[in-house]
């Protein structure tokens, strides 16, 4: 091979960062290294984890956590979005007919003893919470199937990436054959990838703040299900946003108004003068996929790209 035919591509003269990390370890793993070649201090820089991880750069890796997943979902044509949130404790189907059994169990066993009473009211809880999971599922399949038939952008669906209400939105989007974006985040517990995320698109956060940024880039509608703080959280920053006039108006839909009226008084806001009674129309109460489908569909007719 000549010497012209193996020169780069103008504008391509340097060894690229992925080339001479490569190199720099194998000369690192020879068998004669030297106490110079193995020092932390030799490493390079971008390939030594001790120093990436130092509090001082803390402002590098939230660039990073920033521009891994925005360039892999650029690059994968990821224009417009529509986010779901929901508890990470709402049972799939599954796991309602193994609480179901456990009760049929201990009734058999112990019938009428406090357990029974306690474990059937906790699985008449989880029955009116499943159903939210299914309505989860099913608005995922309807955003996944039609989004591109009538009239609306192209739609990926986002989850936070857990269990869940999350688990259920990736779940209905590959059951319709679509893929679906997770943001899953380092957590203690709770947090572990649910297995109908699109594997390409299944992304992991240490900030919170870079995954909250994350959710709304590209989001065309947000849908909150019954869930606890990380929903709640999810929910006000998402209207903050829209009443202080920092993101353009996007549909909020709030599933579930029996739950919602329980969890907090929008209207008593209003009544004490800490919300204006117009911000209460920068949500509105679903009640079925259907029906958060057609309002979605609604703010972007004749959108499609």
């Amino acid at each position: 091979m000549s010497r012209r035919s193996r020169r780069r591509k103008p504008g391509h003269l340097f060894h690229t960062a992925a080339e001479d990390r490569q190199y720099a370890r194998r000369e690192v793993r020879t068998l004669d290294a030297s106490p110079q070649l193995q020092s932390p201090a030799y490493r390079l820089a971008f390939d030594d984890e001790d120093f990436l991880t130092r509090e001082e750069l803390r402002g590098v890796r939230l660039m990073l956590e920033l521009n891994k997943p925005e360039l892999e979902q650029q690059a994968a044509g990821i224009a417009h979005t529509v986010v779901l949130f929901g508890s990470a404790r709402t049972p799939s189907p599954e796991q309602l007919v193994s609480h179901e059994a456990h009760l049929a169990q201990v009734e058999r066993e112990r019938a009428g003893s406090i357990e029974a009473m306690a474990l059937r009211q906790r699985v008449k809880t989880l029955r009116q919470q499943n159903y939210y999971y299914n309505e989860a599922r099913k608005l995922a399949r309807l955003v996944t199937e039609r989004s591109r038939c009538e009239g609306c952008p192209d739609l990926t669906i986002v989850t936070g990436g857990g269990p869940g209400i999350m688990e259920a939105a990736n779940r209905g989007a590959a059951e319709a054959g679509g893929e679906s974006i997770g943001l899953n985040i380092v957590l203690p517990h709770e947090q572990t990838p649910n297995a109908y995320i699109t594997p390409r698109f299944c992304f992991q956060f240490h900030y919170f703040a870079i995954r909250k940024m994350h959710f709304l880039l590209r989001a065309r509608a947000l849908v909150a299900f019954p869930g606890g703080f990380g929903t709640l959280d999810e929910l006000f920053e998402t209207l903050t946003l829209v009443q202080t006039g920092k993101i353009e108006p996007i549909p909020v839909l709030i599933f579930g108004k029996e739950f919602w009226e329980h969890v907090i008084n929008f209207n008593y806001l209003a009544e004490q003068g800490v919300i204006s009674a117009n911000d209460l129309d920068l949500f509105r109460y679903v009640e079925t996929a259907e029906q958060a489908w057609e309002l979605i569909r609604e703010s972007l007719q004749d959108e499609r790209e």
